[in-house]
């Protein structure tokens, strides 16, 4: 894809201001200027508090021994299910 060279910014400018109006215009730019201010000024703050407070590295530890699995007594016997006949009865 071709770049876009000066005559073509240039008709893009005259074709945004018959569409928009100077006064539109100038209106569009402040906002979008004011708006990528912001946006830097939120980046950098985000970076600073970043590098001020950086995570201490993780160190390989020795695990603990797994403790055994914990058996629960039930108090109440369990009875077996009764076998189902398998047997049809005609």
């Amino acid at each position: 894809m071709p770049s876009m060279g000066g005559w073509e910014w240039v008709i893009l400018a005259l074709i945004a201001l018959l569409l928009f109006g100077g006064s539109r215009l100038a209106g569009i730019g402040k906002n979008a200027g004011k708006a990528i201010r912001e946006f830097k000024e939120e980046t950098a703050s985000l970076r600073s508090s970043v590098s001020d407070d950086p995570v201490p590295p993780v160190t390989a530890q020795a695990s603990p021994q797994p403790s055994a699995p914990q058996v629960v007594a039930s108090t109440s016997p369990v009875e077996p299910e009764p076998e189902a006949d398998t047997e049809t009865k005609s």
